[in-house]
């Protein structure tokens, strides 16, 4: 399986939209990391935006299948044309250690799967 990382660098207090539009498409979790933004004016002027200093990155690992839809999804919900004002892009991941699989549905949504599409059995 492959992954990418999804950055997105959002004013502070937007990581919680970025988070949601994210889960939304599949995403399980990320890390969130305080920064200082250091644009200019002219960088202000050029994207008729104002730059607020106090940011925050949120770093999202995803599987390559889904990070099309999630970095899509981030953008809607905080891109540059938002309250958030935030920017995303994806970075490959060459390694990864230490992630656990998906897990498994509880043992009742288990048992209401193999209710409604139960195993083919041989008669003999």
């Amino acid at each position: 399986m492959t992954y990418e990382l999804i950055m997105c660098i959002v004013n502070t207090g937007f990581t919680d939209v970025v988070m949601d539009a994210a889960r939304d498409k599949g995403a399980r979790g990320g890390t969130v990391v305080h920064a200082r933004g250091t644009a200019n004016k002219e960088a202000e002027e050029f994207f008729h935006i104002s730059i607020q200093p106090d940011k925050e990155v949120v770093m999202i690992l995803v599987t390559s299948d889904i990070k099309d839809a999630v970095l899509h999804a981030v953008y809607q919900a905080a891109g540059l044309k938002t309250a958030g004002q935030g920017i995303a892009f994806a970075l490959p991941v060459t390694n990864v250690v230490g992630l656990s699989s998906p897990t498994p549905p509880p043992p009742a949504e288990q048992q209401k799967e193999n209710e409604e599409h139960p195993k083919q059995t041989e008669t003999k």
